[in-house]
């Protein structure tokens, strides 16, 4: 791959949370494990954890600078527990760490961005889980601001509608937002709760951007094609809804086994034309950077050129074998 290619109006490809090879890789530890230890030896693990991920997190920041790669989606589990006693005063010992790694990928140009987990559903029946997914949101915004990222939507935090037919509190829950929080959030569409008409709505009422997901559409829709008319309805009616529209995010993935068929593929073969306008596109493939880099050399470049959507070879890369 040629790491120089910066194709100036083309989209900037983003790199979603590890590698596929081992040069991006995070520690975790679950709570179970952590609970058998005595609060002391808690923090120590937690502090060896928090420095070796610290770690790892330059040197993806640095993997994305050799491979050209504008954008990268930063784990939701960069330090677990943070949001825990446990954790919380172990963070704010590498602030000066955290700092630097921020402001190195600043310098870089790099964007971060995240994805909170399933668990942060702000549209709940239940006051207790939206209390917790305001504690979640409330820690990765502070992760943010350590790493001295800005509190707007170049540093967005996207998360899906959760609880179906609940757009009215999902709005009013997203209005009372901290400041650090809000100023972050988008919304996504999905396949189940939230198609991308309904969360347009919603990301209008409440005003924060909408990430438009092509795959999650395709999904609920049912359609048999990313050149459906509905995607670039959807893909320019997503782009309103961002304060500054070159900041504009979307997703893409392609069905492991058929064309509708929600779990992800390794790579992606398949792109809707109109996602040559959108600035931004996180490739949400299970090949990651591979992925990444066969749509650099055959959709970037030779397809800027000549190659019609769908035209991109499933298997080796051009002019290979």
């Amino acid at each position: 791959m040629d790491t120089q290619i910066d194709i100036q109006g083309t989209p900037k490809l983003g790199l979603v949370c590890i590698t596929i090879s081992d040069e991006v890789r995070f520690r975790t530890v679950t709570r179970k494990r952590l609970l058998q230890f005595e609060p002391s030896e808690q923090k120590r693990m937690l502090r060896d954890l928090y420095a070796d991920n610290l770690a790892r997190l330059g040197k993806a920041i640095e993997f994305c600078s050799s491979q050209s790669i504008k954008l990268y989606r930063l784990t939701s589990a960069l330090f677990p527990f943070a949001d825990d006693p446990a954790g919380t005063d172990v963070l704010d010992e590498f602030s000066e760490g955290l700092q630097q790694a921020g402001e190195r990928a600043i310098a870089l140009g790099l964007r971060l961005v995240l994805h909170p987990d399933q668990f942060v559903v702000l549209s709940s029946d239940s006051p207790h889980v939206i209390e917790n997914s305001i504690k979640i949101l409330e820690t990765h915004a502070r992760i943010l601001d350590l790493l001295a990222q800005p509190r707007s939507s170049w540093t967005v935090m996207n998360i899906h509608g959760g609880k179906s037919d609940r757009a009215e509190r999902l709005v009013s829950t997203i209005q009372n937002l901290p400041e650090p929080i809000r100023s972050r959030l988008a919304l996504e569409n999905d396949e189940h709760c939230y198609g991308a008409s309904e969360i347009l709505d919603v990301c209008r009422a409440a005003g924060v951007p909408m990430v438009f997901d092509a795959h999650h559409h395709v999904c609920r829709e049912r359609l048999t094609s990313y050149n459906d008319p509905s995607i670039v309805e959807m893909a320019v009616a997503a782009r309103s809804t961002w304060p500054i529209p070159e900041w504009q995010l979307t997703h893409i993935s392609n069905g492991r086994e058929f064309f509708n068929d929600p779990r992800h593929s390794d790579l992606i073969t398949e792109m809707p034309d109109s996602f040559r306008d959108v600035p931004w596109i996180e490739v949400e493939a299970k090949h990651k950077e591979v992925a990444i880099q066969k749509l650099h050399a055959e959709w970037l470049i030779n397809g800027h050129k000549s190659a019609p959507a769908g035209a991109l070879q499933s298997g080796k890369a051009a002019g290979e074998g």
